[in-house]
């Protein structure tokens, strides 16, 4: 684990000297847990969105996408239960002076029961090679046995107490499993208390006559109030979908981990409308769907694993998260949600609007239930990051030794920079003939021209930015119109004719071949 946390700030260090992220309001010291997205960072972050964006609505016919405000009538809020219940269990250590989330204090605990089983697995299937027997393994092993009943009892616990928003008992579980402050390695823990993490602000001209509104917490209560604007104006029929990109807010206390938990986030939901009684068939059509999605990226199969709830949110019959194995361990990288008719009941309720779908083919109206997926922008950031950021040993560009090649290998499809293209000197008309090439190549890639330092520096900083491919200009090219197109991940060079250039590096790093793996 430690190897890992060194890795995890290796990354934070890397993400800012390359341009990716940079700490908000650095020049007056920062505020925490709100970073700008720098210049590589917001093409990437674009590139996300984008693979995201056409792979749930241009791919789906009957899912259609909007951008709602982030200021919204209070009352929605009322009616969505946030005002009252959108709230955080606090703990305080008393030595250390540091807050923490106590349901995330014990599902951490958890894990590391769960982390005890993996190792005894991995020195099992160590030992007994091709003969290991992975499942008779985990229903005889002894210590297996062992912390998979603190698991369970573990999870019986906190589950009923998160049901039961039994704050006692939250400390209770705490204090019984000996959990200890990270910081000061004590257990020196105040009573749990509940955090409501709702941004208030007022609109208004005059502050006495100003009402009190909310930056949104999330982005799907802006889908719900629109849903009978976009089945009317969009002719939509049941099941469809509204899918949307946006901003949200949360007054995070404990906010750490880098960009993986902020105040100021970026989510992409998409709510699934269909009849009731249907839900758990497009539940569990969504929740394949999905993590179908993350693995197309390439990014390890088993770096993702399903997790079901334990306890659900009031508004759901059913949860499921997809987690990524970050640095710091495997943690939700998205939801998916049977929401039930909760919202579009409550706004019903609450503005005295009707919001029901007349279903032609039954001759009934309903009010519809609802499938939500919704993943962290930021989260999903992160998780490219993490399994992209490598080092390893390699053979110097001149032949002379070895040395240490650090890499981001981030997917070709979602990396910032496509190409870059640099003259081998800056002399003899290479220079020229290599922004003419950036020019062809400009309006279908984001391309670099580079042509300072030695050209195994270039390809060096091309490879710690993350830059799949790179064109080498050289005096072969001024005889016969070829350029050397060098790999980021592999660092074969082959020779390519300009004319090809184009449709050789769209079919590497085209989203549309991503997209096509989910159809297959």
């Amino acid at each position: 684990m430690a190897k890992q946390e060194d890795i995890f700030k290796k990354l934070v260090a890397h993400a800012k000297e390359y341009g990716f992220i940079f700490q908000s309001s650095e020049i007056y010291d920062g505020l925490g847990a709100v970073y700008d997205y720098a210049q590589k960072g917001v093409e990437l972050k674009n590139n996300i969105k984008e693979y995201w964006w056409k792979s749930m609505v241009y791919m789906h016919e009957n899912i259609v996408g909007i951008d709602s405000a982030i200021f919204m009538h209070p009352t929605v809020w009322k009616a969505s239960g946030h005002v009252d219940a959108f709230n955080d269990p606090l703990i305080d250590n008393k030595d250390s002076k540091k807050r923490y989330r106590a349901d995330v204090l014990i599902e951490e605990h958890r894990e590391k029961y769960q982390q005890k089983i993996e190792k005894e697995v991995e020195k099992a299937a160590q030992r007994f090679g091709e003969k290991f027997d992975k499942e008779q393994f985990l229903a005889t092993n002894a210590r297996v046995l062992e912390n998979q009943q603190k698991i369970d009892e573990l999870t019986e616990r906190y589950a009923s107490a998160m049901q039961k928003g039994d704050l006692d008992e939250l400390r209770q579980i705490i204090l019984d499993y000996e959990i200890t402050d990270p910081v000061s390695g004590t257990k020196n823990w105040t009573d749990v208390r509940q955090f409501n993490l709702m941004f208030d602000t007022k609109l208004g001209s005059v502050t006495d006559d100003a009402a009190k509104i909310y930056l949104r917490p999330e982005t799907a209560q802006g889908i719900f109030v629109n849903y009978l604007n976009v089945q009317k104006t969009g002719r939509m029929k049941i099941p469809f979908g509204i899918a949307q990109i946006g901003k949200a807010f949360r007054n995070e206390i404990v906010a750490r981990q880098f960009i993986f938990r902020m105040r100021e986030f970026e989510q992409m939901e998409m709510q699934f409308f269909v009849k009731p009684g249907t839900e758990m068939e497009w539940f569990n059509a969504w929740r394949e769907k999905r993590l179908r999605w993350h693995k197309a990226l390439g990014m390890g199969d088993g770096n993702y694993r399903l997790h079901d709830h334990d306890k659900l949110a009031h508004y759901a019959n059913a949860a499921t998260d997809i987690e990524y194995n970050f640095p710091f361990g495997f943690k939700e990288l998205e939801g998916i949600h049977s929401r039930t008719d909760f919202d579009l009941k409550q706004h019903q309720e609450f503005s005295g609007k009707k919001i029901q779908y007349f279903d032609n083919e039954t001759n009934e109206s309903y009010i519809p239930y609802v499938v939500e997926t919704s993943i962290g922008l930021d989260r999903m950031f992160l998780s490219v990051l993490s399994h992209a950021y490598t080092e390893e040993e390699v053979v110097k560009e001149d032949g002379s030794g070895s040395e240490t090649r650090v890499v981001l290998r981030i997917p070709a499809f979602l990396a910032p920079v496509k190409l870059a293209i640099f003259p081998l000197i800056k002399k003899d008309g290479l220079p020229e003939k290599a922004r003419e090439i950036y020019h062809q190549l400009k309006y279908n890639f984001n391309c670099e021209y580079e042509e300072k330092d030695t050209i195994g520096r270039r390809y060096r900083r091309q490879d710690a930015a993350g830059t799949p491919y790179c064109i080498t200009v050289d005096h072969q090219t001024l005889q016969d119109n070829t350029v050397t197109l060098r790999d980021r991940d592999t660092m074969l060079q082959e020779r390519i004719a300009i004319e090809q250039l184009d449709k050789i590096v769209s079919g590497k790093v085209n989203i549309r071949t991503l997209l096509n793996k989910l159809e297959e």
